[in-house]
């Protein structure tokens, strides 16, 4: 039966009276002709686009996404940060605070950031930071403030040492495990680490020579005004570049017990230069040099800073780039960094008591 029915649709006149018994699928939906697709070229470039989230995923992409336009707008509406001005005060005890708006600037435990008074240039140099800020996510960059990051160690290590201090100051370090930590950079100290001998070059110094003719004027000064008579004993490349023996026991002695009796100030900024200059030497002379609390040192003219510093540090590396070339965008910015990293520590010990360089 369903063979006939095409034929008697096609034979007989189909009325509205005679659709209804005709199958769906022999009724003609439209009279038109047909039109083909036409397949254009890809234009796209460029990946793939990302598979689709699940909705709570897409919720969750969303509620976040408005949060940042709301902080977006929040900080443009304040000119990228939460204070308009900063400004360097003088508290009740005479210290200098600093200031963003009315709003003091503390440390991470909750400490006003008080600097001495001797040390006004540190607490303008601090304000400056934050002056230069542009929104208030460049707070939590260490490299955009490290006078402030040096201040706030140097004054949480105050108040952890005062008796009766907070709990809040229990997580700061210890002096003696700082300490225990400096020591550890004597054995194998930049300054007293020589390369083997080699044959002369013409017209060249070779590495060692130019590790000794940098070494000798500190390892004398502070034989001489820092730590009269200790012996220090350097790194031998000739015998070997594994320091077996270290440094004599007396050496040890008199450097930690000079270690200990340094203030909080000097001792985060000989933190600081060690650190950055893998030596105790060089960091010991930097603070020696600048220190406010450095009797030695008063009226006369300071010959040792941050350039001469990052120089001692770094004359394996000057030797290296004179024979080979500087690296662009590496050997350039590491010498940058270091030079910015001493003069941090130097401006951290430094004081109006002994500032007479008008070059800081």
């Amino acid at each position: 039966m369903s063979r006939l029915l095409p034929r008697l649709a096609a034979r007989t006149r189909i009325t509205a009276s005679t659709r209804p018994f005709l199958p769906a699928s022999q009724c003609l939906l439209h009279t038109s002709s047909p039109a083909y697709a036409t397949p254009l070229p890809i234009t796209a470039h460029g990946p793939p686009p990302k598979p689709p989230l699940p909705a709570g995923e897409i919720a969750d992409l969303r509620r976040r996404q408005k949060l940042e336009r709301a902080e977006n707008t929040l900080l443009s509406a304040k000119g990228g940060r939460f204070w308009k001005e900063v400004s360097v005060i003088e508290s009740s005890n005479g210290a200098l605070g600093i200031n963003l708006d009315t709003r003091p600037l503390k440390t991470p435990t909750k400490q006003p950031i008080l600097i001495p008074r001797t040390k006004p240039i540190l607490a303008a140099a601090i304000a400056l930071e934050w002056s230069l800020l542009r929104t208030s996510a460049d707070a939590l960059k260490s490299y955009l403030i490290p006078l402030t990051g040096l201040a706030s160690r140097a004054i949480d290590l105050q108040a952890s040492e005062a008796e009766g201090a907070a709990p809040a100051a229990s997580s700061v370090a210890k002096r003696d495990d700082i300490v225990e930590n400096l020591l550890r950079y004597l054995d194998t100290d930049t300054l007293l680490c020589f390369a083997p001998t080699t044959p002369p070059e013409e017209g060249r110094k070779s590495l060692r020579e130019m590790q000794e003719e940098s070494a000798r004027p500190i390892t004398a000064f502070m034989t001489t005004n820092v730590w009269p008579g200790v012996k220090l004993v350097p790194v031998d490349g000739d015998e070997g570049l594994i320091a077996v023996e270290g440094q004599p026991q007396e050496t040890r002695d008199v450097i930690r017990s000079w270690i200990e009796r340094l203030g909080v100030w000097d001792l985060v900024g000989l933190e600081r230069a060690v650190l950055a200059t893998k030596s105790l030497l060089i960091a010991a002379r930097l603070v020696a040099e600048w220190s406010e609390e450095m009797q030695f040192s008063m009226g006369r003219e300071k010959v040792f800073g941050a350039e001469e510093a990052a120089e001692a540090a770094s004359v394996e590396v000057r030797f290296q780039t004179g024979r080979w070339g500087e690296v662009e965008d590496t050997h350039d910015v590491e010498k940058e960094d270091l030079k910015r990293q001493l003069g941090a520590a130097r401006m951290l010990v430094s004081g109006v008591k002994n500032l007479t360089s008008p070059s800081l």
